[in-house]
C-alpha cells in the first residue's frame, strides 16, 4: 500500500485518524475505524456490474467523498488507510482476501492481525448485507 501522507487526506479521514490514534488497543481501533466507515459507506450488491469503474479508484480522497456506490476493494483501500494511519497496524497487519457471494461474484474482505495468535476478519460491504463484524460474506452469507 503506498504511503499516504495524512495531511494530504481529507479533513474527515484526518480527524477520523487522529480519534484512532486514542484508542485503548488494536481491537479497539479496530471497531472504531469499521463503526467510522460503516456509519458513511455501505456495500451494495451488483454494484461490481454497475460500477465497475470505481474498481479503478485508489485515491483515497475521491473514494472518501463519494456518494455512490462504492466496491468492496475501495471500501477495503480506506479501511486500510485508516487503520495504518492509527500507528496501531503496519501494513503487513491488514490482508486482503477473496471469496465469492452467490458463488457467482468475487468479494474481496480484509483479515487484520490483532496479535501473534489472533486475526479478525472485517467485512465493511458485508455489513450493510447482514454481515456482522469478524465475518464475511461468502456463498449465500
Amino acid at each position: 500500500m503506498k504511503n499516504y501522507n495524512i495531511n494530504n487526506l481529507p479533513e474527515e479521514m484526518q480527524k477520523i485518524i487522529g480519534e484512532l490514534k486514542q484508542s485503548k488497543n488494536k481491537l479497539d481501533c479496530l471497531h472504531k475505524a469499521y463503526d467510522a466507515l460503516t456509519a458513511k459507506h455501505r456495500g451494495y450488491r451488483y454494484a461490481t456490474i454497475t460500477h465497475f469503474s470505481n474498481l479503478f479508484i485508489k485515491n483515497p480522497n475521491e473514494l472518501w467523498d463519494k456518494r455512490e456506490k462504492i466496491l468492496c476493494t475501495n471500501l477495503n483501500h480506506l479501511l486500510k488507510i485508516l487503520l495504518v494511519g492509527s500507528g496501531f497496524f503496519m501494513d503487513k497487519d491488514v490482508k486482503k482476501k477473496w471469496t465469492s457471494v452467490g458463488y457467482t461474484s468475487p468479494h474481496q474482505y480484509l483479515r487484520v492481525k490483532i496479535n501473534d495468535n489472533q486475526y479478525i476478519n472485517v467485512d465493511v460491504w458485508g455489513k450493510a448485507n447482514g454481515i456482522e463484524f469478524g465475518d464475511y460474506a461468502h456463498g449465500f452469507h
